[in-house]
């Protein structure tokens, strides 16, 4: 077989904070191109309100930190896990610090120092943060640092569409060597070839019909790795964000945790406050807790939301802490400094995914994945507040370290021929209702059956339903030419297959997973993780 050059050392899909930190670390070890769906600033990062969990005060510790992801993660945590990324927290904001990162600073005792949030789930302060915009600000710092970097390429409104795949003889899996990419603007599939592949893809949201997440959140690298052959795992915890603004012209809105770490009250519409019937900790409990509170009272009373109160705090905190939500707010007519805020549940933040090591590794060679992608074990079956972006940062600067040496290893490596992108037969479509028919079903029949309370009833109704999506999507896509709509509704019926088939397989409810045929927590039986390899 005749062999190809490269195309860059390193291929990064997704340019969230795994993404980008991934990047300008292995960019010191080689060429990157990064991929990114829509625009660079367009990620699930850049959603991030609330702030990056980190032990960063003396009345905390790593072991208070641990013990509040491990109880937050309801008995499947790795610990092994949790003690490895918290305890490299706080060296890691430092990096993020160092590469321009500004978090909020206060006043205190006469000296300036960073503020420290507290959200649902931790004993302590201990969540940085910038305002109420952290994603977006360290978004801005790794962003700029990227574009200087001149090893780093970024491709902008860019679709993966498949892996690179090679299968040695003898070997149990496939290696990778980067991905059919579709350009946006042209509609040119070309192959990009790379030594090394990093998934930073962010979440699924976009899998339900309610979400805190980005149009772009379609699930693209569990999709694309599950095909490759790379066990998945966890899907069936999904952790649906227990506040998103509730009102016809906002757009999945997220009202962020940390309104409830200041004070902040749920109410039903007589004012009533109602947490404290459902956990001790009340608006503080963890997520899954609160949004089921939550969803019960609507049910019970028939309402269309609940509401969240911090009036009673004074008006200059609340615009000065929470300076993007309260302008937010303002423009749909709620000023929050004098009245409760609409919110309903929505689905926020997928806590398994493509399983890794804990340098990031998937079970295909050189092919890593981190972030929202990944699972390293660290959330189990609920994710603490603000341990994502601890996560996906830690991670990205530990798989860079990793592919750098696989990059050495692949010196001197005969390099595939891949063939370039054969369109065959396909027509351009003409009737693009086929994809906004089958998306908006899948997002409705997710959101009905598979949302925040399950049964063995509505899985099974939802696998029927997926099933026959998932043939005609087939169909659809080797009849079509490709765009991002259709390869993001391909990728979205593929995890919504593996959400239903995970929760399907889990007969207990535990964390984020609740289904009342099966409503009690089975250690004996049910704790390990849920695997789905294909």
């Amino acid at each position: 077989m005749s062999t190809s050059a490269l195309d860059c050392d390193f291929l990064v899909i997704g340019g969230g904070i795994a993404g980008l930190m991934f990047a300008i670390k292995a960019a010191e070890s080689g060429t990157v191109i990064v991929l990114t769906k829509a625009a660079s600033a367009e990620a699930n990062t850049a959603y991030a309100q609330g702030g990056i969990a980190s032990v960063w005060s003396v009345e905390d510790t790593f072991e208070s930190h641990i013990e509040d992801t491990l109880r937050a993660g309801a008995g499947l945590c790795d610990r092994n896990a949790v003690e490895s990324i918290v305890r490299e927290g706080p060296d890691t904001v430092h990096e993020l610090i160092r590469l321009g990162t500004r978090f909020t600073r206060v006043e205190a005792g006469g000296e300036d120092e960073y503020d420290l949030g507290r959200e649902g789930g931790h004993t302590h302060r201990r969540v940085l943060h910038a305002q109420d915009l952290t994603g977006r600000e360290i978004m801005r710092a790794l962003g700029e640092v990227a574009a200087a970097h001149p090893n780093i390429r970024v491709l902008e409104n860019h679709v993966a569409v498949n892996l690179l795949l090679e299968k040695p003889d003898g070997a149990p899996h496939a290696a990778c060597w980067g991905a059919y990419v579709l350009d946006r603007a042209s509609g040119k599939v070309s192959k990009i070839v790379a030594a090394v592949t990093m998934l930073a893809t962010g979440g699924a949201g976009k899998v339900y019909l309610y979400t805190t997440n980005p149009d772009i959140a379609s699930g693209d690298g569990v999709a694309m790795a599950y095909r490759a052959g790379a066990p998945v795992g966890n899907m069936e915890f999904i952790q649906f964000h227990p506040t998103c603004l509730y009102h016809p012209a906002a757009k999945s809105f997220l009202i962020s945790e940390a309104l409830r770490g200041e004070g902040a009250i749920l109410r039903l519409p007589d004012g009533t406050p109602f947490m404290k019937k459902y956990h001790p900790d009340a608006e503080l409990a963890p997520r899954d807790v609160v949004a089921r509170a939550i969803d019960a009272e609507m049910k019970r009373l028939g309402l269309d939301f609940v509401y969240l109160d911090l009036s009673h705090r004074e008006a200059d905190f609340i615009r000065n802490r929470f300076p993007n939500i309260f302008k937010r707010c303002l423009s749909y007519g709620i000023d929050m400094t004098v009245q409760p805020i609409p919110v309903v549940p929505a689905a926020h933040y997928m806590c398994g995914g493509v399983v890794t090591d804990l340098h990031a590794r998937t079970a295909i060679a050189r092919l890593y994945a981190a972030g929202e992608v990944a699972m390293t074990g660290l959330h189990g079956a609920n994710r603490l507040a603000s341990n994502s972006l601890l996560e996906a940062a830690v991670m990205g600067r530990r798989a860079a370290s990793s592919a750098a040496e696989a990059l050495i290893a692949t010196r001197g490596q005969r390099i595939p021929e891949f063939p370039e992108w054969d369109p065959g037969r396909a027509i351009r479509s003409e009737e693009r209702v086929l994809i906004t028919q089958s998306w908006d079903e899948i997002r409705r029949l997710m959101w009905n059956y598979v949302g925040i309370v399950r049964s063995d009833r509505r899985l099974a109704r939802a696998a029927r339903r997926l099933e026959l999506l998932k043939e005609e999507i087939h169909s659809y896509y080797w009849d079509h030419l490709l765009d991002s709509d259709l390869i993001e509704l391909r990728n979205l019926v593929t995890v919504a297959e593996l959400i239903v088939r995970s929760a399907t397989i889990r007969k207990e409810s535990r964390g984020l997973h609740y289904n009342i045929d099966h409503p009690e927590r089975d250690d004996a039986n049910w704790l390990r993780p849920t695997i789905i390899a294909k």
